[in-house]
């Protein structure tokens, strides 16, 4: 089981940077990894949460990566792990790591102002070059 969101969330760069610091405090996860880029002003933040799922007696986990430049915060959420099979993916009562984060994403661009837009995926077409 693997499913990837992606997020493009556009206003003020000095809103955009605090996005990830917020983020982390708020919801902290098991891994973080910072990058700054020395030829520009581009951050890149990989952070790893992991769930137990009590019910599929499995680990989930969440890739978040936040990639933060002047004009945009590009945010791709990659959740991984579980166990499909037999019983399937059971449907869990509690919150997902998932959606907590696409949750505080929300909130955080409704209360500042900031456009949030999801990116979606094109399906990809099969054309042959002649």
């Amino acid at each position: 089981m693997s499913t990837v969101t992606k997020y493009l969330v556009y206003g003020p760069n000095k809103t955009l940077r605090r996005i990830p610091s917020k983020l982390f405090e708020a919801l902290e996860p098991k891994y973080l990894y910072k990058y700054n880029s020395s030829a520009n002003n581009d951050e890149i933040y990989v952070a790893v949460y992991e769930q137990y799922e009590k019910q599929i007696n499995a680990t989930i986990t969440l890739t978040a990566i936040l990639e933060c430049n002047d004009d945009h915060t590009r945010v791709e959420l990659k959740k991984s792990g579980g166990r499909m099979g037999f019983r399937g993916s059971s449907l869990s009562e509690e919150k997902s790591a998932e959606s907590d984060v696409i949750d505080f994403i929300m909130d955080f661009s409704k209360r500042f102002g900031l456009s949030l837009q999801e990116e979606v995926a094109s399906p990809a077409s099969e054309e042959e070059e002649d």
